[in-house]
């Protein structure tokens, strides 16, 4: 590999890192700042890996937070399992009574919840996550505002996570690819785009993405 196509490499690395950091960043924003608005004791978000066909704790705020980033679970799992599969939000005020509840899996965490609200992280069809609040106080009947905020912070994290996998596709895209600098250049800032211009970037990744693999 030249000198030229080492440093595009490196530039467009630079960028999925730079995109890792900040998609940790945000996604553990989104679980503090949910937990905070609801009144709740934890927020978490789980991402479905499908490789290993798991949900992965990725940020926790609350009960739990030092010891479950990272914890794997089947994706078929308790209510999160269920609202990934589903692609459904859910409300339970008292889970103990839900079949779907796992709680030997609950228990493991350390923190078994008593009432729970559920929201399924997606971009087009594909189901990339649960965000969960836990235990928010028993104050009236759960209302339609409460569950448009749930959806407003999952639609937050996803995306920011469909971002991000357009960053890792599009340094997957540069292998055996000789001049790449647009692409490179183009990966490395996607983070760094807000609003309409993200958008636009995107897509333009997307079609050159296509153009580059083709035959």
């Amino acid at each position: 590999m030249t000198d030229d196509a080492n440093g595009m490499h490196a530039a467009v690395a630079a960028g999925v890192l730079a995109a890792e950091n900040d998609f940790a960043d945000l996604l553990r924003s989104v679980v503090e700042v949910a937990r905070a608005i609801f009144g709740a004791r934890a927020s978490s978000i789980m991402l479905f890996d499908e490789e290993s066909d798991e949900l992965v704790f990725a940020a926790v705020a609350g009960a739990g937070e030092q010891d479950l980033v990272g914890r794997r679970m089947p994706s078929d799992t308790g209510i999160a399992g269920w609202v990934l599969s589903s692609r459904t939000p859910l409300v339970l005020e008292d889970v103990a009574n839900d079949p779907r509840f796992a709680r030997e899996v609950a228990e493991k965490t350390g923190f078994v919840p008593s009432g729970m609200m559920a929201a399924p992280l997606l971009a087009d069809e594909r189901a990339l996550g649960v965000l969960q609040v836990l235990d928010r106080p028993k104050r009236a009947r759960f209302s339609l505002q409460e569950m448009e905020l749930l959806g407003l912070f999952a639609n937050q994290a996803a995306i920011a996570l469909s971002l991000l996998d357009s960053t890792r596709r599009a340094r997957s895209a540069l292998d055996g690819v000789g001049d790449i600098s647009v692409v490179a250049r183009l990966a490395a800032s996607l983070t760094r785009l807000e609003g309409p211009r993200r958008a636009t970037g995107l897509a333009l990744l997307e079609q050159l993405e296509l153009l580059l693999r083709a035959p």
